[in-house]
């Protein structure tokens, strides 16, 4: 039947018109009503190629798509234009199940996603440095706890880039030690509680900027009480906005989250480490952070959100807005809403959202010798909050995500 098409959606495409050459005839086809104009908002968009590709995955599961007709589509098109996957090398792909990240909070258990993703290490590093402090008593967004979010923040990303990557060419991760109780207490007394740390940049040559943040993440907790915390992503926004002929979908341009050779990387020419250099059948780091916070054996909090290296940071804050500031049961839209800060080692610069902090806050951080810059919204969070005294289910999406929504029955 189709959907609503969106303003946010054609926001994005709004340059495919002027795209030319046979890479783009498909995306046109696809995403162009009849090939040729913008769909406006409210008019109803449909997919048929995807559609009869989800038909083969429903009907024959992994081999719906890396076998068979939809796996012929993809390395036909990657052959007539230069690509490298074939049908053997989707033949050979099979998924990896891992085990989750797992910390603990405060009496929480807090399950997140491992590596290749640096997400649910991330987490439970800055949450153990974090455990440290009173951080309610402190108060909320107050110029000290956001300093010590930084702090945080700061270490936890310069472990990130210095140690993470596929941990099938990087068996020797100190993931146990990142993770650990006693490593968070010596970064923890690292931190000077009236002044800001400097990011030496001499420890590592180079220098992060802001990855692509165009992700999705949904959040999802049924009747008996089941989560799922699910972020995926193509890297850009619509990916490579390449679509495969026939089979409807959008080839991702993932690549770009490698370091391409020693002193260079991703692509936005930023410089990585050795940990994250592309290599062949080798996955790229990511920052994605679907995590799963629970309580006595059971879940009470699904979240996560798009929003590049700002993902951990994100998920970070409303984890600590709903554990240690209390937003929960009909006040969880606050800990989804609260203004957000982001830091992540190098360049060493906080980001402040343009909104919701107070300038006597942001004049006593800076005191502290923090370098501020503002920005837009900060991630696109989506979580559930459950109470399980009364069985309600409480869902929350954030009003920077233009088509996001909460739904429940």
């Amino acid at each position: 039947d189709g959907m609503p098409s969106t303003w946010a959606m054609q926001n994005w495409l709004r340059s495919l018109p002027g795209r030319a050459g046979p890479l783009y005839d498909a995306t046109r086809a696809a995403f162009l009503k009849d090939g040729v104009r913008m769909y406006e908002p409210g008019e109803t968009f449909r997919q048929p190629d995807l559609a009869e590709t989800l038909r083969r995955i429903q009907a024959d599961g992994h081999d719906g798509f890396y076998r068979g007709e939809t796996a012929k589509l993809l390395a036909d098109f990657m052959a007539e234009h230069g690509g490298l996957i074939t049908e053997e090398d989707l033949a050979r792909y099979e998924a990896d199940e891992l085990t989750p990240i797992h910390g603990t909070y405060r009496g929480y258990d807090v399950y997140s996603m491992p590596p290749p993703s640096s997400g649910g290490t991330g987490i439970v590093e800055m949450l153990n440095i974090l455990e440290g402090y009173d951080l309610a008593e402190i108060g909320h967004n107050s110029a000290l706890y956001l300093h010590l979010l930084t702090e945080s923040m700061r270490r936890s990303y310069a472990d990130r880039a210095l140690h993470l990557g596929d941990p099938k060419f990087n068996p020797d991760m100190p993931i146990e030690r990142l993770t650990s109780k006693e490593y968070a207490g010596s970064l923890r007394a690292s931190i000077d509680m009236e002044k800001a740390s400097k990011s030496d940049s001499t420890a590592f040559n180079g220098a992060f900027l802001q990855a692509s943040e165009e992700t999705t993440h949904y959040s999802v907790v049924d009747s008996e009480g089941n989560a799922v915390s699910v972020t995926y992503t193509l890297e850009f926004g619509y990916g490579s906005s390449i679509v495969v002929p026939g089979a409807g979908f959008l080839l991702n341009n993932e690549l770009g989250d490698f370091n391409a050779v020693p002193g260079r990387t991703n692509s936005r020419g930023t410089i990585g480490t050795p940990p994250n250099l592309v290599a062949p059948e080798k996955q790229p780091l990511s920052s994605m952070t679907p995590t799963i916070v629970a309580r006595d054996g059971r879940p009470v909090l699904a979240i996560g959100s798009p929003g590049g290296r700002t993902i951990i940071n994100t998920t970070l804050q409303v984890v600590l807005n709903v554990i240690d500031h209390g937003m929960t049961g009909s006040q969880f839209g606050r800990a989804i809403e609260s203004p957000r800060i982001h830091h992540q080692w190098l360049p060493d610069v906080t980001s402040f959202e343009e909104w919701g902090f107070s300038p006597d806050t942001k004049r006593l951080y800076e005191g502290m010798g923090h370098v501020t810059r503002t920005r837009g919204g900060q991630g696109q969070a989506m979580g559930i909050y459950i109470d399980w005294d009364t069985g309600l289910r409480w869902g929350a999406s954030d009003s920077r995500a233009f088509d996001g929504g909460a739904r429940g029955n």
